[in-house]
């Protein structure tokens, strides 16, 4: 028999078997129990989160034989050909392949005729936002006047491409990102059901890796198994992801304790044999000095699979909070920067020595090559509370808009976006923008993407970008700059009409100043 893949084999098949989404999961529940369903649906989200899964459970449950049910048999002859993909009521479509007008009428074409063999005749439309606009107008017309026994189920990716006349007639439902403990939890139970030796910080790194996706994680499980003959252990998850072993990032921590310069330098330059990515170490340092802070503010913070509960209290008493804080930032910051070094190596140490080089005047020297050849020092007590350079993680609603970008990983397209951008506000996962009306050429998709999960990172939890046609009170960084530019110039200008060595020439020689030719070098 033919290997399956995880992530097909797994695929929920009715709504009590899906992970996550229960906002989604509870309303079609109720839905169908009460015998209110819309006539069209529209599910948006990352990839992999569940999209087409659930649309096809709603097929299912719409189809049942068994009648209209929020938890279809599976075993009749309409579910069985549902989960097989050969019902011939279930219309499936990629948009994707199919954006033409004649496409799209060719499908609409036998939407009037009943059903063939279900209750409902189900239109699943995949990417919907590929649809041309000609096509958008075509479906339009069929959504405004549905025959009774039609469904539509439309899924994409990007909905901010959907024409609002096509939104105002679905029930939108935004599937959220997986949180890294539910994707480790489904994968632990998967790895138990098919008898897989694992382990947990395996599943944990995988978890990570996924950024929220279930369909990535269980792709990414399947090929840790097959790199690792057959079992999901750390070492192999760790060369499949090009992520440097935890050890390595426990002995920065604890020489970043110490404030030993030397052995911390010895242990960056350790790396090398490895060919690290610089960047996903600093990552895992940052992830491992957070879970130090949790541990020094929550006392029974239990750690998670890979770092015990013992080893976070035990750096909690070597580092002071002040300076988890400080190297906390300099690390995000530092990962920001690398692309700006020499090369990746230089950056990665110099973030490290920077971390050395902000103390308080009383704190203990930091130890050179000759101070390391001494007996270790005893652990640094906590030092006075220091004068804080930059407000702590979790304080971001403290800082401005400016500020945030600063410290945000965004280069080129992207970051030029979130310049022109104001911050409106944050409610929980969504952050609230305003595009320069000016500038509506620089907001695409993908931009959009890249910026929503630089935002991410920085807030430590999936956020959702809401953008919103108004002129905000104040300026965007981009404008901000333009205006400190624009003032430079005329400060430099008005310099230069009273410097007296310009008002010589003038009077001796009947020179004349072109304002234009005047640059600012500041």
């Amino acid at each position: 028999m033919s290997y399956i893949a995880l992530a097909r084999k797994w695929r929920p098949k009715k709504f009590s078997e899906l992970v996550g989404q229960e906002h989604v999961r509870r309303a079609l529940v109720n839905s169908l129990t009460s015998g209110r369903v819309h006539h069209a649906f529209l599910f948006t989200g990352t990839r992999g989160v569940g999209k087409t899964t659930i649309a096809r459970i709603l097929a299912k449950c719409l189809n049942c034989e068994q009648g209209i049910t929020a938890e279809p048999c599976g075993e009749c002859a309409a579910c069985r050909e549902i989960d097989a993909g050969r019902f011939v009521d279930l219309l499936e479509v990629d948009a994707a392949s199919r954006t033409k007008v004649d496409d799209t009428r060719e499908l609409l074409d036998n939407v009037q005729y009943a059903p063939t063999r279900g209750r409902y005749k189900v239109y699943l439309i995949d990417e919907v936002h590929m649809l041309s606009t000609h096509s958008f107008n075509a479906l339009l017309k069929t959504l405004e006047e549905p025959p009774p026994h039609v469904k539509f189920l439309l899924a994409t990716t990007d909905p901010q491409k959907l024409p609002v006349t096509v939104l105002s007639r679905c029930l939108q439902f935004n599937l959220k990102r997986l949180p890294v403990s539910l994707l480790a939890e489904r994968m632990r139970q998967i790895l138990e059901a098919e008898g897989i030796v694992f382990d947990a910080a395996a599943v944990q790194l995988i978890a990570q890796a996924a950024d929220g996706s279930v369909r990535d994680a269980l792709s990414l499980l399947d090929q840790l198994i097959a790199f690792g003959g057959g079992a999901a252990r750390e070492a192999e998850a760790r060369a499949m992801l090009g992520t440097v072993a935890r050890d390595h990032v426990v002995r920065f921590a604890e020489q970043l304790a110490a404030f030993d310069a030397s052995a911390l330098m010895g242990a960056a330059r350790a790396l090398e044999e490895f060919a690290p990515d610089y960047a996903q170490v600093l990552d895992e340092l940052a992830a491992l000095l957070a879970r130090i802070a949790l541990k020094q503010s929550i006392a029974d913070f239990a750690g998670d699979d890979l770092y015990a509960p013992e080893l976070l209290a035990r750096l909690a008493q070597q580092l002071s909070r002040e300076d988890v804080q400080l190297f906390y930032q300099t690390a995000i910051l530092g990962r920001r920067d690398l692309a700006l070094a020499p090369d990746p190596r230089t950056g990665f140490e110099m973030t490290l020595l920077r971390m050395l080089a902000f103390r308080p005047g009383d704190a203990p020297e930091v130890r050179s090559a000759a101070a390391s050849a001494s007996p270790a020092a005893e652990p640094r007590a906590p030092a006075p509370e220091r004068a804080a350079h930059l407000p702590p993680p979790g304080n971001e609603a403290a800082l401005s808009w400016t500020a945030i970008l600063n410290q945000l990983d965004l280069t080129g397209a992207a970051r030029q976006l979130a310049s022109h951008c104001v911050l409106l506000g944050r409610e929980g996962g969504v952050v609230r923008l305003a595009l320069d009306p000016a500038r509506p050429f620089v907001s695409t998709p993908a931009q959009q993407e890249k910026l929503a999960q630089a935002l991410s990172r920085h807030f430590g939890e999936s956020v959702r970008l809401e953008f919103e046609s108004i002129v905000p009170d104040e300026l965007s960084p981009a404008r901000a700059d333009e205006h400190a530019s624009l003032a430079q110039l005329a400060a430099a200008r008005e310099s230069l009409e009273s410097d007296p060595g310009v008002q010589a020439l003038r009077e001796r020689f009947g020179a004349t100043l072109l304002p234009d030719t005047v640059r600012s070098t500041k």
